[in-house]
């Protein structure tokens, strides 16, 4: 593994672009963040509202410390914005006027965070900022990472630290058409001057932040907007952890998954509302699902509408604006379910592109779980075996007759089983429901416990019996409500049960689905794509049309 090798000071140079309070009458404020219980400091993430609305930024108050800015809105939502510093483990300051602010701290998901009016007088203040754990997933064996970062890597140590993000995988190349690969192709979305630099290969080897805080630094994502020069949009395809550079152009994607698969690399869905998206799933042999995309955020919702909108049997929450974010939630969970119930074996989880949308690293993670010290090789393989949970904000460590996300149970008849689904959701609010899901329906509901715990947090341990007849999946979900009428959400990687050698049969209505979509695909690509990607999509319809052969009414 390849120890921190990068220049960090131009990080905090960039902090001068951004406006900071000051002007006449303005006096120093001072903040330190630690750790409630023992007094150590800590790297957070601040927010610092103006009374008139305005967001600032703080810097660091000495030469040790360093101040990240963040800045990003989303275009169509004018309320879709996230401002605020990225502060390593030392005392920050800035010059601000009289008046009354509004401070935000926050780390990551195991700490609460910390909210407070700032009253800044003509005098000078400082103050210390303490932190509430209310879990340590690290001493239980969780490690937390995600699958979908655009942050520079100049940046990401500081940052990582910051949210305790325990792997990153920084995107390095990145096309948006197809007539380019992605180690030449100019990002549409980013057409200005990067004022850190042009970005650079950092070569295949995990970098380590410290013992436990790690980026894997080579992945490429192919999100293709445009096709021979006119606007017509795929979706987006990661490449994660793979050894070569990429320089081949997609579509078509066949042989770039089979390259990526020989390096031992992952490959990731991304959202599941692309045109592109069922067609990658067989064609591409998609390992990871982001039950958690770059759509959630902390900031409000902004997705209300999509490419591939859901189809009427899913009955998602929608409103006059379209769908909701527990809307957007449910597609997303029952497109996976679908999946799974056909046969694709995805492992879930979690991207919040964070350096191009509104949202903090990590804001949707995946935890893995490992058998002993931390160690990336071993938490990137717990990933491709879905020992795993994401989540938004609650915690769910969750076992089956003993066993971790992911296992397999296999029988050599189909005789009934029951099974002892047992668990904790953890949650820094009141979880409002835990459901046990099997093949995509809700078998159980648990009323939670909500117990307080020492850290302010709540527990909600739970055990259920849970009886299959044939080969199925079984998952685990909770939701905890938010103050402002949101969710967050904990979801588990599958445990699948397999009888006699058969697969999980799918309902009628997924498969008939993804039939009718790729139908559609190949009708709006015929003309556009060339012969050999347009064969894709055939390739993909024949798929399914064998898998609806032994779909259940």
């Amino acid at each position: 593994m390849t120890k921190l090798r990068l220049v960090r000071g131009c990080v905090k140079a960039t902090a001068a672009i951004f406006l900071l309070a000051g002007g006449a009458g303005a006096t120093e404020y001072r903040g330190r963040v630690v750790d409630s219980r023992t007094g150590a400091p800590l790297a957070s993430r601040v927010y610092l509202q103006a009374p008139d609305g305005d967001w600032l930024f703080v810097d660091a108050a000495d030469r040790e410390g360093r101040a990240t800015p963040y800045r990003e809105q989303w275009v169509p939502m004018p309320g879709s914005i996230d401002r605020h510093t990225t502060v390593t483990a030392h005392e920050f300051r800035i010059e601000l006027p009289p008046g009354d602010y509004r401070l935000a701290v926050e780390r990551g998901k195991e700490y609460l965070p910390l909210e407070r009016v700032v009253r800044m007088g003509t005098e000078p203040l400082a103050e210390i900022l303490p932190l509430e754990r209310w879990a340590d997933m690290a001493s239980r064996g969780w490690y937390s990472g995600e699958t979908h970062v655009h942050r520079r890597l100049e940046e990401l140590p500081d940052v990582m630290l910051a949210e305790d993000l325990n792997v990153a995988f920084p995107v390095t190349y990145w096309t948006t058409t197809a007539d380019e690969a992605p180690t030449t192709a100019p990002s549409t979305l980013r057409p200005e001057p990067d004022p850190l630099g042009p970005r650079r290969d950092p070569g295949p080897d995990p970098i380590a932040v410290d013992a436990t805080h790690v980026m894997v630094p080579r992945n490429t994502e192919y999100e293709i907007f445009s096709v021979g020069g006119r606007r017509h949009v795929l979706g987006a395809l990661f490449l994660l952890n793979h050894k070569s550079v990429f320089t081949e152009h997609a579509p078509p994607v066949a042989a770039i998954a089979e390259k990526a698969h020989r390096e031992r690399a992952l490959l990731d869905l991304d959202k599941h509302n692309w045109p592109w998206s069922f067609m990658l799933v067989p064609i591409a042999g998609v390992d990871l699902f982001e039950l958690a995309n770059n759509s959630v955020w902390r900031a409000p919702f902004g997705f209300r509408t999509g490419m591939v909108p859901p189809p009427p049997w899913m009955e998602v929450e929608q409103d006059s604006g379209g769908m909701t974010e527990r809307g957007w939630l449910d597609f997303g969970f029952q497109t996976y379910y679908a999946l799974l119930n056909c046969g694709f074996p995805l492992r879930p989880t979690a991207g919040t592109a964070s350096g191009v949308h509104p949202v903090p690293l990590g804001h949707g993670r995946v935890y893995v779980h490992l058998g002993g010290p931390f160690r990336v090789v071993d938490w990137i393989a717990g990933l491709d075996a879905g020992r795993s949970f994401v989540t938004t904000g609650p915690m769910l460590p969750t076992t089956i007759d003993g066993r971790l996300p992911g296992h397999r149970f296999r029988h050599p008849d189909k005789a009934a089983r029951t099974f002892r689904v047992a668990g904790e959701a953890l949650s820094a609010r009141p979880i409002e429901r835990i459901e046990v899901v099997v093949d995509g329906e809700v078998l159980r509901r648990v009323g939670p416990a909500n117990n307080p715990g020492a850290g302010g947090g709540f527990a909600s341990p739970f055990a259920e019996d849970v009886t299959v007849e044939g080969s199925a999946w079984i998952a685990v979900r909770c939701f905890e409500s938010q103050p402002d009428g949101r969710v967050r959400f904990a979801h588990t990687g599958p445990f699948h049960v397999e009888m006699a050698g058969e697969p999980v049969r799918p309902r009628r209505r997924e498969v008939d689905w993804f039939i009718a979509r790729m139908r559609e695909e190949i009708e709006r690509n015929t003309g556009v794509l060339d012969e050999a990607s347009l064969a894709e999509y055939t390739r993909a319809l024949q798929i399914y049309e064998r898998i609806a052969e032994r779909a259940r009414d």
